[in-house]
């Protein structure tokens, strides 16, 4: 009997020490203070998600920081720890880009949000309605229509405004070229306000316009019709080494992390990696702000008094 209660003794003593140390351990996955680092692009759902997505982490007591952020370059930046994540990787667009630092090493893959995405050129769907082109969203449609969507700076030729240089380099010029000929013009936009200012303009006037747009996105809501090119396979991008003759993929939206980010903020990286956002709640953000005329911050807040549903979960994973 001693001896069993002697051992006894040991077991629960052994097991307090064990409870100590798993007590040390989860202090010791605290978050860190050191801010977590959010990029700020030119498009309004990425800002919306940036302050949303910096909203959850500030709610779970951890310190923001915002950036101004080039949209290639931020995955070097995410590579060498100057940015912590980026929360809207557009495969056709940035896709590239982010696996070459992958490769390089600094980055993971976070995970992908429930919405599939497509960037790509197309009409309001009032141009449709109106039959301005007969035949779209054919793009050989197109190849009849180009005094339709001629601008004051196109010289007569069909404009498509695309947008910034910086988001797709010469994937326009070079497919125009390709499919078109010489009675198109691609010119670039400044930004994305540049684009809805022209898609709220045209329909005013009531004249036809092609501009660079993506879903999921506000104009999800009003109607939007991207131009069918021929299907996208892997190389087809004069780029790539094709001959451009191709359309944009359908494709997914992940996010991305600087590689330390799961040590020194577990419970930020956990929340983190559970985000996943569908394409209604994307284009709502983006409404926020480009239809309401919300400040980003602002539409940010609101977004979230609206949608603890959506987020408080991702806060609670691993617990």
């Amino acid at each position: 009997m001693k001896l069993i209660k002697t051992r006894s003794i040991r077991q629960l003593v052994a097991g307090a020490l064990v409870a100590g140390l798993s007590f040390t351990g989860v202090a010791q996955a605290a978050d860190s203070t050191k801010p977590i680092v959010i990029p700020i692009h030119n498009w309004s759902s990425q800002v919306v998600m940036a302050y949303v997505i910096g909203g959850i982490f500030e709610s779970m007591g951890n310190n923001v920081e915002y950036v101004p952020a080039d949209t290639q370059a931020v995955y070097e930046s995410i590579r060498n720890g100057d940015v912590t994540i980026s929360h809207e990787v557009w495969q056709s667009t940035f896709g590239k880009s982010f696996y070459n630092a992958m490769a390089k090493g600094g980055v993971i893959d976070a995970g992908t949000h429930t919405a599939l995405t497509l960037e790509e050129v197309g009409v309001p769907q009032w141009v449709i309605d109106k039959n301005l082109c007969p035949g779209l969203p054919d793009y050989k449609a197109l190849l009849n229509c180009a005094d339709v969507f001629s601008t004051p700076d196109s010289g007569g030729k069909g404009r498509i405004l695309e947008g910034p240089q910086s988001w797709h380099g010469q994937e326009y010029p070079d497919r125009v070229e390709a499919l078109l000929g010489d009675n198109w013009v691609v010119k670039f936009a400044g930004g994305a306000d540049a684009l809805w200012a022209e898609l709220a303009s045209a329909k005013k006037e009531g004249r036809g316009t092609i501009i660079f747009n993506w879903t999921p996105n506000f104009t999800d809501a009003d109607g939007f019709v991207f131009i069918e090119w021929p299907p996208y396979y892997p190389g087809c991008r004069k780029q790539d080494g094709g001959d451009s003759k191709c359309g944009s993929p359908k494709g997914w939206l992940k996010k991305a992390a600087y590689y330390k980010f799961p040590k020194t903020h577990p419970a930020a990286y956990m929340a983190f990696s559970q985000m996943s956002f569908n394409a209604g709640q994307i284009g709502s953000m983006a409404a926020l702000v480009d239809i309401d005329g919300m400040d980003h911050k602002d539409a940010a807040k609101k977004w979230l008094a609206d949608n603890e549903d959506v987020w408080k979960p991702f806060t609670q994973a691993g617990m």
